[in-house]
């Protein structure tokens, strides 16, 4: 055996190791010196025991919050910070100065109760200090409020009440012999963690499920619908599964005519629950049988629930403020299927809305068609209020009054900002603005058109006109200008369209010109489309393009424009494509997309309860009509005007998973082709080719520059990779491609509060973007083959930071790669080949942006996926 003494750089680890545990254990005393002799603080709690019910579920019946840990150890930096802020806080003098202010504005107010222009600008000025100020009196001081944490003393009571809540909340999930207990272990400074330990024993599973009901036509319509009954014999007792039948009877009831029929008529009745809870069997290994009746009540005094029918229906617009008083006053009803409708001088049409208005006289009520009703006379973009309201007549009819507030007719609104270009540590400022001009009902049919034009003033980094010269910084400019018309029906000269009016269909007809002018080039793009989107449910949604026109040109005639050109036409002997978006071209195309999302609104480390999924599909094909045409008309070298024909599939899916404490699993798989078939080699329009790399990719590459395959960059006139001294690969331009694989992991979880939610992730991503036509000669390795694909599939992972201001996100990323299949054949110093494609031990803190792998950092708005 050898005794191997320990080097000096352990010894100074060990060292330091101890130095920081002393100051780790010395802050937590200093932690609990304000906390009472008597009080111990909550800083753990966790739940035990239980098998088949989920323990956030349990952990969700506890409010009592402990005080946040650092790394388990019984150390509350939050806490500290807290305590901190309060010695130079004091509430007292908070209350007093919120209570002063609040006076003040009162006292003001009173003086400008006859003007209310005046009155407006005086609550916009208080608004925001009493908020302040509350916030203030009632949260604390910044430190208090953003860095802090109050303390969470415990008290045995709250531990003895939570144990009960658990065994209460078994028992009404079917553990009737549950039983819950608690145990507590003290810490250092005067701390302690709670444990809940649960015994679940045996549960109770339905083995029948009655009902009684005294109305034959009710009991005819309930048992017609046992097999979506929410209670299914087999399945473990549950309360809210009893809570959910009562639920789905109401719903199925109300749509039956029951308009008075409310879920307190069922009464939930079980059979054997008081002496089966009370046989207290110490076995947990099976299953106990329970029987379960539901009776639906009569209403008091009456053999039968009443039905009721629509009665009168008469839709009111509200009248039309800049029209004359006599104007207003006439006449203006008009009838359609039995529904009156009174417009008072609004131009609208009454068969577009016709078809928003589900409920018709002489039929049965119904609670669906009550609120798609109202949901598709919210969707029309055109009403500020929309209310539906039932007069309970004679004989059982519900006499129905729509009132409808429109919105503005015109609407105006303005937009600017200013850009900044950080170069060489100089700003150069520049400008944005756009004005947006919307016009509701302009037709009389319910249609919205809207008008934007945008102005932009930037400054540009211009490219190399002298290699090793210093990089000139340009003025560009971009001049846009769009207008669309939004129609609430499908333009369809057949009834086929009629069949769409339940699913809020739209036809969106939008033209727009964007032109960029730039010392190196000048570009302009004229793009018409025409579109029909329709739902059939919350979460299905289709969209069918029928027509997407654009017309691209370009020239070079500016005084930097021969130089930009020759440079590009060198890339282009690089392997770029960048050249193709400057072709003067003429693409035509149609598509359909399929959308499905049950996503809750806002995929936050907190936001969701259930796993969730999205899916989009698009099909694509472009160039379709010119099938039709002899090819000599389409030769580019003929009409000087390059025409596409293409075909292009994507599918798009993210899979969401909630995970405790605020965190999160998501993952999504991104893949898509797209091919050529015209008659000079195929070409695909640049737009529509795929890219990979940056913020929404593989974050580990800069934005679109990763791929094709495994091709790597090369040096002018040569065959060798493009690199930096240190062994960076040079990617000087994107890397489009035919065919798209990427996938990405990311765990998201909440780190702390700090004015914003502060989130934090780490993710792999893996994908790449390959050709489809064979060009391994100047580019070995970019083309799609199914027995060399998957090791040209790269690999890169890395850590974010997220800022949730909630109604926008700013997210950091940071990625390194950790598979490079471009680096499969690198020559070394010695003049050996050497497969570095496993690039993950290259990455070094010290040469974190110089290295062969360095840090990519991307900026984004919004999560990634």
């Amino acid at each position: 055996m050898v005794n191997r003494q320990p080097s000096p750089r352990t010894l100074h680890a060990c060292r330091l190791g101890l130095l920081v545990l002393s100051l780790l254990l010395g802050l937590t005393g200093c932690l609990t010196t304000r906390s009472p002799r008597s009080g111990y603080l909550l800083t753990s709690q966790n739940v035990r025991g239980n098998r088949i019910i989920e323990t956030s579920q349990l952990e969700s019946l506890i409010p009592q919050k402990p005080n946040s840990r650092v790394l388990g150890l019984p150390i509350t930096p939050r806490l500290w910070f807290y305590e901190l802020g309060q010695r130079s806080y004091n509430r007292e003098a908070a209350v007093r100065a919120l209570q002063v202010k609040t006076n003040e504005f009162e006292q003001q107010s009173q003086q400008l109760s006859d003007d209310p222009q005046a009155l407006r600008k005086l609550n916009r000025r208080y608004e925001r200090q009493l908020k302040r100020l509350r916030i203030k009196a009632e949260q604390g001081n910044w430190l208090m409020r953003n860095l802090g944490q109050p303390p969470s003393y415990f008290a045995e009571r709250d531990a003895q009440a939570n144990a009960a809540k658990m065994q209460r909340y078994l028992f009404d999930k079917g553990f009737f012999n549950a039983q819950t207990s608690y145990r507590l272990d003290t810490l250092l400074g005067r701390q302690i963690r709670v444990n809940y330990r649960v015994a679940e024993r045996a549960g109770y599973y339905l083995r029948s499920v009655t009902y009684k009901i005294d109305d034959p036509r009710v009991d005819s319509l309930v048992r017609q619908s046992l097999d979506r009954a929410a209670l299914k014999v087999g399945d473990r007792f549950d309360l809210d599964a009893i809570s959910a039948e009562r639920v789905r009877i109401e719903s199925q009831l109300r749509d039956q005519g029951y308009y008075a029929f409310t879920r307190q008529y069922v009464q939930f009745n079980d059979v054997d629950t008081i002496r089966r809870a009370t046989d207290r069997l110490q076995t947990d290994s099976l299953h106990r049988p329970v029987d379960v009746s539901l009776t639906i009540l009569n209403p008091p005094g009456l053999t039968a629930h009443p039905v009721y029918r629509i009665g009168e229906v008469e839709v009111r617009i509200s009248p039309d403020e800049t029209q004359p008083a006599a104007f207003v006053s006439r006449p203006d009803t008009v009838t359609r299927n039995g529904v009156l409708y009174l417009l008072n001088g609004r131009n609208l049409s009454s068969r577009l809305l016709n078809n928003k208005i589900l409920l018709r006289p002489g039929e049965l009520y119904s609670q669906t068609k009550y609120r798609e009703t109202q949901r598709q006379l919210f969707l029309l973009n055109q009403f500020k209020f929309v209310n539906l309201n039932f007069t309970d007549t004679t004989n059982r009819r519900l006499q129905t009054l729509v009132t409808a507030t429109p919105l503005d007719k015109y609407e105006a609104t303005a937009e600017g900002g200013v850009t900044g270009l950080i170069y060489q540590s100089q700003g150069f400022p520049g400008g944005f603005g756009s004005l947006s001009f919307r016009a509701r009902n302009l037709l009389g049919g319910l249609e919205t058109f809207e008008i934007t034009g945008r102005y932009g003033l930037e400054a540009q980094t211009g490219f190399l006109t002298v290699p090793g010269d210093i990089r000139q910084v340009y003025t560009s400019q971009e001049l846009g200008i769009s207008s669309s018309i939004t129609f609430p029906q499908i333009l369809f000269p057949s009834q086929i369209r009629s069949r769409f009016n339940p699913y809020n269909p739209r036809t969106q007809v939008s033209i727009s010109f964007n032109n960029t002018l730039r010392p190196d080039f000048r570009r302009s793009l004229l793009r018409g489309t025409m579109a029909y989107t329709w739902q059939t449910t919350p979460t299905k949604q289709f969209s069918f393009l029928i027509a997407d026109v654009n017309l691209i040109n370009a020239n070079f005639d500016t005084y930097l424009g021969k130089l930009f050109k020759q440079q590009l036409d060198s890339l282009a002997q690089l392997g770029s494509t960048i050249l193709l978006s400057f072709r003067r071209s003429l693409s035509s195309s149609f598509s359909f997309a399929y959308t499905y999302n049950n996503s809750a609104p806002g995929l936050t480390a907190g936001g969701l309860r259930r796993p969730t999924n999205f899916l989009r599909t698009v099909v694509e094909s472009g160039g379709t009509t010119l099938n039709f045409l002899p090819n000599r008309f389409i030769d580019t070298a003929n009409t000087n005007l390059q025409f596409y024909k293409f075909l292009r599939f994507n599918v798009d899916f993210r899979h969401y998973i909630p995970l405790r404490n605020r965190a999160m699993l998501a993952f999504r798989v991104n893949t898509g082709v797209a091919y050529g078939y015209g008659p000079d080699g195929g070409p695909v329009p640049y737009e529509k080719l795929f890219f990979a790399g940056g913020s929404n990719s593989v974050r580990a590459w800069l934005p679109r520059r990763l791929g094709p395959g495994g091709a790597y960059p090369f040096r002018p006139g040569s065959t060798l990779p493009d690199q930096t001294g240190t062994g960076q690969y040079i990617y000087l331009f994107e890397q489009p491609g035919n065919v798209l694989l990427e996938g990405s992991a990311e765990l998201r979880g909440r780190l702390f509060h700090l004015g914003a939610d502060i989130n934090g992730a780490v993710f792999v991503d893996a994908g790449n973007v390959w050709t489809l036509r064979q060009n391994n000669a100047t580019r070995p390795g970019s083309t799609f083959q199914l027995d060399t694909f998957l090791p040209q599939i790269a690999v890169g992972t890395g850590v974010g930071l997220r800022i949730d201001f909630s109604f926008f996100v700013i997210r950091l990323d940071g990625g390194i790669k950790v598979w490079d299949p471009a680096r499969q054949n690198v020559l070394t110093a010695d003049g050996t080949v050497e497969d570095q494609r496993f690039l993950l031990p290259k990455f070094s803190l010290r040469q974190l942006s110089s290295g062969p792998n360095p840090l990519v950092i991307n900026f984004g708005i919004g999560y990634p996926f």
